[in-house]
């Protein structure tokens, strides 16, 4: 069974769309390569190409703000994040 682990998406300007920034031993922990997989509680799920940045932390994604706001996620939501399921 994939690992997942549920943490904080953010907001920030500073994230290029269809990039997340994640701290390197979540990756590592997760499992991921080059892509993370994150679900909201409603089961919609979105795919980000992963940026590993040691200023992330470890609990924390940091997404581009404006696509966020458009796919209707707050700041600061909780989601499962795991490598993506199926290539």
């Amino acid at each position: 069974m994939p690992k997942e682990k549920r943490l904080r998406i953010r907001r920030k300007d500073d994230v290029q769309e269809g990039y997340a920034k994640m701290n390197p031993k979540a990756v590592e922990y997760l499992g991921i390569k080059d892509i993370v997989e994150i679900v909201k509680v409603g089961g919609k799920k979105y795919r980000f190409k992963v940026i590993t940045l040691e200023e992330v932390p470890e609990n924390e994604v940091w997404c581009n703000a404006d696509e966020l706001r458009a796919k209707g996620i707050a700041d600061k939501t909780i989601a499962t994040c795991r490598a993506p399921l199926e290539s």
